[in-house]
């Protein structure tokens, strides 16, 4: 996901993007400590989407909408 794509979320579709993203961290950790992860870059990728959401919403929050 790209920044640019996360700004033009309502708040509501952050917050399901944001769940939708930590349920797919869960399942990649379940993979990697039972051994069957293959795609190793994706649990990076994930927990980047994640801290991009979040830094979005706080900034909602404190009213910059930059």
């Amino acid at each position: 996901m790209k920044t640019e794509e996360a700004r033009g979320m309502t708040p509501d579709q952050l917050n399901d993007e944001l769940a939708k993203l930590k349920k797919e961290q869960f399942n990649l950790r379940f993979q990697k400590a039972t051994g069957q992860l293959e795609k190793t870059a994706r649990v990076r990728q994930v927990r980047r989407d994640i801290a991009r959401i979040k830094t979005i919403a706080a900034e909602r929050a404190a009213g910059k909408k930059a």
